[in-house]
């Protein structure tokens, strides 16, 4: 038996958050020459590759972007690895970036690869703030703040038709 999902951001409306947190982090870095866009492999990238483009379209800021691979599963246990050198991050603003927050582990483990570098500062962005903060995760940048119980579940599709559902 499948769960019942509900609709609750359409394309048009993802794409609406989408621009407004690119606006949002132009406005918070306006005096940066560059930033780096770091998404979390998976949805959190596509969704980096999304505001990466936006914020081209909106700014003059330049962004570099960049893929954390991190498993969600278990991220205490394996390696955080990010595709690239030290040396392109080196005094940047650098925006994490995944689909949900839910308890913020995931995007914990993710700045695992940026404390050894030498960043200007690290700012997150989510498209999906479900606020079951298990970890002291805050996110700068929010599309869309969403109250949910532990046993529903927030699914991100990003692409051509972009859609969240909550099941």
């Amino acid at each position: 038996m499948t769960a019942a999902r509900t609709q609750v951001l359409d394309d048009h409306q993802v794409r609406q958050k989408i621009r407004r947190m690119a606006f949002q982090i132009y406005e918070s870095n306006f005096d940066e020459k560059s930033v780096v866009i770091a998404g979390i492999d998976g949805q959190g990238y596509a969704l980096a590759r999304e505001i990466a483009r936006e914020l081209g379209e909106v700014s003059p800021l330049k962004s570099t972007l960049a893929k954390v691979f991190i498993n969600k599963d278990t991220p205490e246990v394996g390696e955080v690895t990010l595709d690239m050198e030290a040396a392109q991050v080196k005094k940047k603003v650098v925006i994490l970036v995944d689909d949900v927050l839910n308890s913020g582990r995931t995007l914990a483990y993710g700045m695992k690869p940026f404390l050894s570098m030498e960043v200007k500062k690290i700012e997150v962005a989510v498209l999906v703030n479900r606020s079951h903060p298990k970890f002291p995760i805050q996110p700068q940048y929010t599309g869309y703040e969403l109250s949910t119980t532990l046993s529903e579940h927030v699914t991100v599709v990003l692409g051509n038709k972009s859609v969240v559902y909550l099941h």
